[in-house]
């Protein structure tokens, strides 16, 4: 039965996440902190933060991790298809359709409807880490950590896999 959860679990954001991974990734938080109750919601965003530190697509790393948390080795790997299935399944031959109509008005109008819909979901798991942060860590290091990621990475710069090891490490001690 964990098996069938764990493919239901990364199978419908694959379907539902147009956009790729950001846009899947609230839809992956519902299915594993809200639904299954596999993680919380401060957990889910350790997984995110970390696979957000690695290379590759994200929806594939969060898959590998929670599923081989919840199923072993089986359940890792059926993480990763539930994933990479919606995309195998339907976009090669929408390929080619969506190719033929690349430059249709249509088609423009629906990208463009799908992106405030992504940037609400997203504002809404931002909300959701950050009150779970505030609830576990407290007001002032929340925001010490935010307004610090913020300056590391619009103003200096810095490797996002730097900021986040540096939060880990500041997380570690002080907390």
């Amino acid at each position: 039965m964990i098996y069938w959860q764990i493919f239901i679990a990364f199978f419908i954001p694959g379907i539902l996440g147009y956009g790729g991974g950001p846009s899947s990734v609230p839809l992956i938080e519902h299915e594993v902190v809200e639904h299954y109750e596999w993680l919380s919601v401060q957990e889910f965003s350790e997984v995110l933060a970390l696979g957000n530190a690695l290379p590759g697509p994200i929806a594939t790393k969060m898959a590998g991790y929670i599923g081989y948390q919840q199923g072993g080795v089986l359940g890792a790997l059926i993480a990763l298809f539930a994933t990479v299935a919606p995309s195998l399944v339907l976009m090669i031959p929408l390929l080619g359709l969506l190719l033929k109509h690349k430059d249709s008005l249509k088609v423009k109008r629906m990208t463009q409807l799908v992106r405030p819909t992504i940037a609400v979901l997203l504002g809404l798991m931002t909300f959701s880490f950050f009150a779970g942060s505030v609830n576990s860590s407290g007001f002032s290091h929340t925001i010490f950590i935010g307004l610090m990621s913020y300056f590391l990475l619009t103003k200096w710069k810095v490797h996002p896999a730097l900021v986040i090891t540096g939060a880990l490490i500041y997380g570690a001690l002080l907390l």
